[in-house]
């Protein structure tokens, strides 16, 4: 069977399965990625290791701990966590990176970690980046980064694929970050949520590794599980100029830094060749679920918000407004590179910024910062007026020095403008590439020189229907059923969050039973749920169920409640992490969900159906009334984490 990039490169990292078996979206696999970043938040997954009684890493070579998101501050209690971490780094003899060095993410990058046709993970969710170097990056939760330091391994599900074709050139002046924000804005209906985008087109070689980096980076707010470029000659030739660069600078000192030849053991030319001589690359038959095309050349400038990625407004709009800004930030993983900070210093170069408008500044990496400060652009945004900040994150998270305060405007070259992310509640941010950053920050209201339009990108999409999935006889594991039958318990919602699902004000009461949490299930979404709800109901949700906050007992609060399993149209993906690390059975099932809201409608909130429904787990299919509806086979892989009870369960039988 033909297979898109994506599928190729899971079958690669897929571990536990036969030489026959065809890997492809909607599969539940274990994987065994090539290597797992934590960051700051290595020190949440410690005690997960620990409490699964892990005692050291299954492959230290595997690991990667970078210190990036709160390095500004100097408290004692940050510099003893930080501390911490680097000694349990040391104790456990994997990579660590200190704060200062940089972005864990663009750390991935420059130190070979992320290498094209490989599988990458990170318990973070811009890991996406890694696709600007046909690296598969992809998310996980804590939970996944404590089984994959313990036993080498987590489990995935393999999404749904987009084609996204690029023909064509962008304009002068015209970015990568202004593509993402187009797509964003201009695919701003879930076109790709939770899907992998593949990016193909003859637009592509158009596109330097750094505008792809940024491009995959943003694939997160577009929606999407992972953004993945084709390995070409531009990759290539950027690996060989990295490999050069590592040659004369020498090692970096972290453990596995050499090969024991005075070679970087991931990026030198020798692995380069290998590479060259056997890129992979999708089948001519390669079947996506979704197939969307954009001309660069229709790409204008544009802004995302306020306060949101699915808004775009051109800049020849933006001019006409002249919005007020009192904030400027060249900060974050998505825009702080070489070519970021030599764009802005182009159009700061021998200028200074607007009187009452302060422009905050930090390179992606210490190394990124060498060769701007190498090439003279540092030090123009710096006589331009701008504020330094150290390599990592900052106020693109809302830390630090620079926050947005009530009743201000900013315009950020960062990926996220989510309101209070950046400082207060009551501030509005906008999202631009770093050349409209600085041109703002020089006029003092958001603007970019040049003859401008304010057209929309030329575009289109192509639905593939994708609801029955290839049939597929199943094995089923000892302890998994075969079959479940229950009555459908119906919650049309679509965008349920998980404060609808398990109310936030519960979420830090650390000794709430699982009793209690039963008895919240639903509280904000419907205060009848409760009484309308019975055990071993199977409740059907709407599309995009789960979204919002990451909390796990959105999910752990329904198992508790009775419920079997939930059906769905579509889930948050980290919804459905959480639940199956949970032990609680999640199916999509499109078709099911859109003949329940054309059934049923949406008078009430949770309606009782009377009417149940057998589920066929060997055949994968939803017996209801009379007809039939296939899902995603449920492969061994689910099958286990739920038999076992979850995935730290499933550890600690492995151990």
């Amino acid at each position: 069977m033909a297979q898109n990039l994506i599928e190729k490169i899971a079958q690669r990292f897929a571990a536990g399965i036969d030489g026959e078996t065809e890997i492809q979206s909607g599969d539940y696999i274990y994987i065994r990625p090539a290597y797992v970043m934590t960051h700051d938040n290595t020190g949440a997954v410690i005690p997960k290791f620990r409490a699964i009684g892990a005692k050291k890493l299954a492959d230290p070579r595997q690991v990667i701990h970078t210190l990036d998101h709160n390095i500004q501050d100097k408290s004692e209690k940050n510099l003893e966590k930080y501390g911490k971490i680097e000694a349990f780094s040391r104790e456990m003899g994997c990579d660590f990176y200190p704060a200062g060095r940089g972005i864990g993410h663009q750390i991935m990058c420059e130190e070979g970690y992320a290498w094209p046709g490989t599988m990458v993970v990170a318990s973070d969710s811009h890991s996406n980046m890694y696709g600007g170097l046909g690296c598969l990056g992809t998310p996980v939760v804590r939970t996944d980064a404590a089984a994959i330091w313990a036993t080498g391994r987590t489990w995935w599900q393999v999404p749904p694929v987009a084609r996204v074709e690029l023909t064509g050139r962008l304009q002068p002046g015209v970015t990568g970050k202004d593509l993402i924000i187009s797509l964003c804005g201009f695919f701003g209906n879930d076109e790709v949520l939770n899907h992998a985008v593949e990016f193909v087109g003859d637009g592509v070689r158009t596109l330097s590794i750094d505008q792809r980096l940024t491009i995959a980076n943003m694939t997160t707010e577009w929606g999407a599980l992972a953004g993945v470029f084709p390995i070409d000659d531009v990759t290539l030739d950027w690996l060989r100029q990295r490999a050069d660069f590592i040659d004369q600078r020498g090692p970096a000192g972290v453990p596995s830094d050499s090969d024991g030849n005075g070679r970087h053991p991931r990026l030198n030319h020798s692995r380069i060749d290998q590479l060259e001589q056997n890129i992979p690359s999708a089948d001519g038959e390669a079947v996506y679920a979704r197939e969307l095309s954009i001309d660069l050349s229709s790409v204008q400038p544009h802004v995302s918000g306020p306060n949101t990625v699915k808004v775009m407004t051109s800049i020849a709009e933006m001019r006409q407004r002249k919005q007020k800004i009192d904030k400027a930030y060249l900060v974050s993983c998505v825009n702080s590179r070489v070519e970021d900070i030599g764009e802005a210093a182009a159009v700061l170069r021998g200028k200074k910024i607007a009187a009452g408008v302060e422009f905050y500044i930090a390179a992606a990496s210490s190394e990124v910062r060498a060769e701007a400060e190498k090439r003279g652009d540092w030090q123009v945004l710096l006589d331009a007026g701008a504020v330094a900040l150290p390599p990592g994150c900052g106020p693109c998270i809302g830390l630090g020095t620079g926050l947005l305060k009530d009743g201000e405007v900013g315009i950020s070259a960062t990926n996220r403008n989510f309101k209070g992310r950046m400082g207060s509640k009551n501030a509005d941010a906008y999202l631009a590439s770093p050349a409209v950053v600085a041109a703002s920050a020089l006029a003092g209201y958001i603007d970019y020189p040049g003859d401008w339009s304010d057209t929309k990108p030329v575009g289109k999409m192509k639905e593939v229907e994708a609801d029955d999935v290839r049939p597929a006889r199943l094995e089923i594991i000892d302890g998994f059923p075969e079959n479940i039958r229950g009555e459908i318990l119906f919650c049309y919602q679509d965008n349920l969050n998980t404060d609808g699902i398990y109310p936030g004000k519960y979420t830090y009461i650390d000794d709430f039973s699982a009793e209690q949490q039963a008895r919240v299930a639903m509280e904000n979404y419907d205060p009848q749920f409760q009484k309308l709800a019975k055990t071993g109901d199977i409740l059907a949700g709407g599309f995009n169920f789960g979204t919002g906050s990451s909390r796990e007992q959105a999910a752990t609060a329904l198992k508790h409640r009775g419920i079997r399993l939930v059906i769905a149209g579509s889930f948050s993906e980290t919804y459905k992490r959480n639940a199956l690390n949970n032990g609680f059975l999640l199916l999509e099932a499109p078709r099911f969900i859109r003949d329940l809201k054309i059934k049923f409608g949406e008078e009430k909130l949770t309606i009782r159906t009377g009417i149940q429904a057998s589920i066929n787990f060997r055949d994968s299919v939803i017996q209801f009334e009379e007809e039939q509806y296939r899902f995603a086979p449920v492969g061994a892989a689910a099958q286990e984490l739920i038999v076992s009870g979850g995935l730290e369960n499933w550890v600690r039988q492995r151990l």
